[in-house]
């Protein structure tokens, strides 16, 4: 594909960092600029992100900085979901962070005057958090993927600790302390990467020996000791990141004790962009047969992953850490996709594999991303409350969140006409193709989990009779500040679900550029 030059892959990163230095002052000076510079911040995003996908959608690839920045297909993929995420966070944001209980938490935390402190720091965070995932999809060179997905880890764990009482802050440090233990094996891996292929790259390359680009070209010459510490320590590092078990147990607590907004950031989109990283440096390999057997073995981690995560769904009483470990199962599909192109490299099973796996990368960020903003709808109409033992008949008082919240269940649970079914399915297939019949069972088995989960949560929260267990709310629909991106990603799942040919011009060639990597 032609690498053509173009200011779009350094805008889109640089603007919200940009934006993420101005936000904190700007916010302590006037603080209705904090969320109006965090929305700005998205809708450039999002509209800069367009033109991306339009241009690699076309053949291009887009490059800047002498190639340290490169936008294809894959990557274009990712910037738009990242961004559309991101922008449906920053509408719902501007009601549910002056949520009353929840501004209550943060003073009786810090003190009567920090509450105008954390709200300016959330902005700015929010913003720094959006650049570094961005970074992270459209970074060329391997020492500067870890550095980005490490600055993304920094930015939401402090988001994490919005709160900043003992729950947040306990959630923060397992976050921080986990994921930074994790992803140290990951730059130990880029670093191994680096020193084994740079004999192999010309003097004259100079940096561009730490490219992903030229990496790629002379992987075939890394001895295969090497070459499999160096996919070790991949999976483990970008997986703990992406929350692969046995890697994931900093990821329930985060996302619970997180505000709803950045819960649906850091599950719908933060994940997705580890598991990017994850590809990426992987798909290094992939043309190398030798290697096949640790695509094998990432398949195993996630069939592992995608059963623990479904059965511990049934265990769970508090809604967010429903959501979280139902993050767990599903980030183990993304996975599966992934393996099965490496396993599959250059046949139908390859691209099948990836194909499905992107798709449900798509899938599951609006899904869940919604599922996580309807929680915070019941949370903001609640004053706080999340246990599902406390919530009781809603759907009659809150009937746009039931449906989007169902809406949302239903397709993260892969049944049709919604946009979960075909990309499950279409996994299916390719697992079927790869003749893995264990790894197809255990997929299904865990949407029937998935399903009986949701279905008694949704049960118990909207269809049992009864009153909440709150004390005196008055109780209402949320906001149409937040009910307006909650609908509309809940529309986007049953559109993709009905006509899922309008999402194949995207993801073709983002599969062809996963399972024919450079």
């Amino acid at each position: 594909m032609p690498e053509v030059p173009s200011l779009l892959p350094l805008a889109i990163c640089a603007i919200p960092a940009g934006l993420a230095v101005l936000a904190y002052p700007l916010s302590r000076a006037a603080r209705p600029l904090g969320p109006i510079l965090n929305l700005l911040g998205a809708v450039i995003a999002t509209v800069l992100a367009v033109p991306i996908v339009i241009r690699t959608v076309q053949g291009d690839v887009l490059v800047s900085l002498s190639r340290e920045l490169r936008a294809d297909a894959l990557s274009a993929l990712l910037v738009l979901v990242i961004s559309g995420v991101a922008l449906a966070a920053a509408i719902y944001g501007f009601p549910y962070m002056r949520l009353q209980p929840l501004l209550d938490r943060v003073r009786h935390a810090g003190g009567a005057d920090v509450t105008k402190r954390r709200l300016a720091s959330f902005h700015a965070l929010s913003l720094a958090f959006l650049a570094t995932m961005l970074w992270a999809c459209l970074t060329n060179n391997i020492i500067m993927l870890y550095v980005a997905v490490e600055a993304s880890t920094i930015a939401s764990g402090l988001l994490v600790a919005f709160y900043w009482d003992r729950r947040s802050l306990e959630a923060s440090y397992k976050y921080l302390i986990l994921l930074t233990v994790g992803i140290a094996f990951a730059l130990f891996g880029c670093v191994f990467l680096y020193a084994s292929a740079a004999p192999y790259i010309p003097r004259e390359a100079g940096v561009r020996g730490m490219l992903i680009t030229d990496l790629a070209q002379v992987a075939v010459h890394i001895p295969p000791a090497i070459a499999l510490l160096i996919l070790a320590f991949f999976i483990v590092g970008f997986g703990t990141k992406a929350g692969i078990a046995p890697f994931h147990p900093w990821l329930p607590d985060a996302h619970a004790e997180a505000p709803s907004t950045v819960s649906a950031l850091l599950s719908g989109v933060m994940i997705k962009m580890a598991i990017y990283a994850l590809a990426r440096s992987l798909s290094i390999f992939f043309p190398v047969g030798a290697y096949h057997p640790v695509s094998l073995f990432l398949i195993v981690l996630a069939g592992f992953t995608m059963l623990l995560g479904g059965v511990m769904c049934l265990a769970q009483d508090d809604l967010k850490r429903l959501l979280a470990y139902s993050s767990v199962s599903q980030i183990g599909y993304i996975a599966l996709g992934i393996g099965l192109v490496g396993i599959g490299f250059g046949q139908s099973a390859g691209y099948l594999g990836g194909y499905g796996g992107l798709f449900h990368l798509l899938n599951h960020a609006l899904s869940k991303a919604t599922l996580f903003l309807a929680v915070g709808a019941i949370i903001y109409t609640m004053a706080g409350a999340r246990r599902m033992s406390q919530l009781k008949g809603l759907a009659r008082r809150m009937p746009v969140t039931a449906v989007a919240f169902f809406i949302a269940a239903f397709a993260i649970s892969g049944l049709p006409p919604f946009n979960g079914f075909w990309s499950k399915l279409t996994l299916y297939l390719a697992a079927a193709e790869a003749e893995l019949w264990w790894a197809l069972g255990i997929a299904v088995a865990t949407s029937l989990l998935t399903l009986v989960a949701f279905v008694r949560a949704g049960y118990m929260v909207f269809w049992s009779e009864g009153d909440a267990e709150v004390g005196e709310v008055e109780v209402r629909d949320a906001p149409a500040a937040m009910l307006v991106p909650m609908g509309a990603l809940a529309a986007l799942c049953v559109i993709i679900g009905l006509y899922p040919q309008i999402v194949h011009p995207l993801l073709d060639p983002a599969a062809r550029a996963l399972a024919s990597i450079f």
